[in-house]
């Protein structure tokens, strides 16, 4: 099996197509490739925790006094570890307690709330708890981080610094790349992508032979 290369670019939309890229990478590559489970992976806050209470568990133990109960908020790290979290041992917080308790007058969250947690989501805060039950701050606070290029066994295909990131996830799958496609397909494809109608035979032909290095680039951009 093989996976279809989509060439990316570094300028305009063209980068663009690199973001997308990226995002379409962090997808399984093969069908019957299982999604990692909690144990599997360490759990970020923001990632795996963060959806899930506030979901499930913010509209009464987050920043809303209004609506808040018990005085309890599972918002704020302080709070919720001097209360419902001992971080390192899910076995001794209350949290674990109540989201496995079977009178429904304990459960959290409560069932008249007509929310609930599946079994993964609650495996997800036990580990989360287990490994110290850190909170972070929102993504949108934290500098971004470059991150290091992952090695790979074909060190002549990428062309940008996108390329290594999907790569490696098709070398991890046991997968090779396609060759790249020759610029009749190149430009049906970017053009319906992006338009929803086909090049024209002047546009096809005008690719075809334009010898610049950056045609596909300057292409994305018109």
């Amino acid at each position: 099996m093989q996976i279809c290369r989509i060439r990316t670019a570094r300028s305009g939309l063209a980068h663009w197509f690199s973001l997308l890229s990226l995002t379409v990478a962090g997808l399984p590559l093969a069908q019957g490739e299982a999604t990692p489970s909690a144990e599997d992976k360490s759990i970020s806050f923001n990632r795996d925790v963060r959806p899930l209470l506030s979901d499930n568990c913010f509209h009464c133990h987050g920043p809303d006094e209004g609506h808040r109960k018990a005085k309890l908020r599972l918002d704020l790290q302080n709070r919720a570890h001097e209360s419902v979290i001992v971080p390192g041992h899910p076995e001794k917080s209350e949290l674990v307690t109540r989201i496995h308790h079977s009178d429904p007058d304990e459960l959290m969250p409560p069932p008249e709330s007509n929310k609930s947690l599946t079994a993964e989501d609650k495996a997800v805060l036990e580990q989360w708890i287990r490994e110290g039950a850190e909170y972070e701050m929102h993504w949108a606070f934290i500098p971004p981080v470059r991150s290091e290029y992952p090695q790979v066994d074909n060190k002549d295909w990428s062309r940008n610094g996108v390329d290594p990131f999907i790569l490696a996830r098709v070398e991890g799958a046991g997968l090779t790349p396609a060759e790249e496609a020759d610029r009749r397909s190149l430009i049906r494809r970017v053009t319906l992508d992006l338009t929803g109608l086909p090049p024209t035979l002047e546009e096809v032909e005008a690719f075809v032979n334009n010898p610049d290095p950056n045609a596909y680039e300057t292409l994305v951009d018109e």
